[in-house]
């Protein structure tokens, strides 16, 4: 039975899944694994990775292969988004995971790919185990640099746009005090809502009925939701959250200087400093989606782009 390696580099983290298909033809989680290397740092306002951005990646793929490796993982695939998508001298990033996930297999590589793939691939993920009876389904998947936005069913997915706005962009460009003042969050709002309508003119939602959220800022905000001490991935997949519920939690961590968010249990230490970003941007998510769909509840995925490359690695 074959046994697949997905790695996915964003602008934030690096996260990897080694699966096997189940006699179902779902997936049989054998390692899932996430680690902030802040890849993207920067990159917004350089147009370049840093050489500790790429040395902090190159360490965690490193470990990563060591996994794979353990694991007999037969063929990878590692896709590379938004930030590669932006940075000139992505050459160089390209040569060092050349170079490391050739151990794993012959011909393993990275590669960028668009934000449309993106956004199919996070579709296929999200929604794998949801009742077909629930959709359609918006997925939005919110990373480090780019939020995409997919409308789709059981048939696959009918529309999709990757908006330039996520958690680290967002900080970056409008977030800088600690914490942020009211006319940054007037900005960073005013930024957000206007990437997020190209997505929303792109893809129509008022037909979903569902609403599904995956990636680390929708994660931590249903562990906050749901009271956790500590993170839980088991207790947040398919988890559901309240718009209001949503709205209060979001605000909370807006306003919040970082030393408060940094003293929640739930809360990785390299979201720290991007979640009040990631807050913004799920607010304007929500405010449009009750108004056009009538979405009323947020479903927490744990299941993503990763699921999604190595479901089309088995394919």
């Amino acid at each position: 039975m074959t046994v697949v390696g997905a790695v996915d580099c964003g602008t934030n983290s690096i996260r990897l899944l080694v699966a096997k298909p189940g006699p179902d033809g779902r997936l049989v989680d054998l390692h899932r694994e996430m680690r902030i290397v802040r890849l993207g740092l920067g990159v917004d306002a350089t147009g370049r990775f840093a050489p500790e951005s790429i040395e902090r990646t190159r360490v965690a793929l490193a470990d990563y292969v060591k996994i794979m490796e353990s694991l007999g993982v037969e063929k990878v695939r590692m896709v590379a988004t938004s930030a590669t998508r932006d940075a000139s001298n992505r050459d160089e990033f390209f040569a060092m995971t050349a170079d490391l996930l050739g151990c794993v297999a012959d011909g393993a590589i990275a590669e960028v790919i668009s934000g449309d793939e993106e956004a199919r691939l996070s579709f296929r993920g999200a929604v794998g185990e949801l009742d077909p009876a629930s959709g359609p389904f918006v997925v939005t998947d919110l990373g480090g640099g780019s939020t995409e936005v997919v409308i789709g069913d059981a048939d696959g997915v009918h529309a999709a746009y990757s908006a330039d706005i996520g958690c680290v962009r967002l900080t970056e460009r409008a977030l800088p005090s600690d914490p942020p003042t009211a006319a940054e969050i007037d900005a960073a709002r005013v930024f957000a809502a206007e990437r997020l309508a190209e997505a929303f003119a792109a893809v129509p939602v008022d037909s979903a009925r569902t609403w599904v959220g995956v990636a680390g800022t929708m994660t931590t905000l249903a562990a906050l939701a749901a009271g956790l001490d500590d993170y839980d991935s088991e207790r947040i997949h398919l988890s559901r959250v309240s718009l209001s519920d949503l709205d209060r939690i979001c605000w909370d961590l807006i306003h919040m200087p970082r030393a408060e968010r940094a003293a929640l249990g739930p809360m990785h230490p390299g979201r720290v400093d991007v979640i009040g970003g990631g807050s913004i941007v799920t607010l304007e998510l929500a405010r449009t989606l009750s108004e056009r769909a009538g979405i009323t509840e947020l479903v927490v995925s744990e299941h993503d782009i990763l699921d999604g490359i190595a479901l089309g690695i088995l394919d």
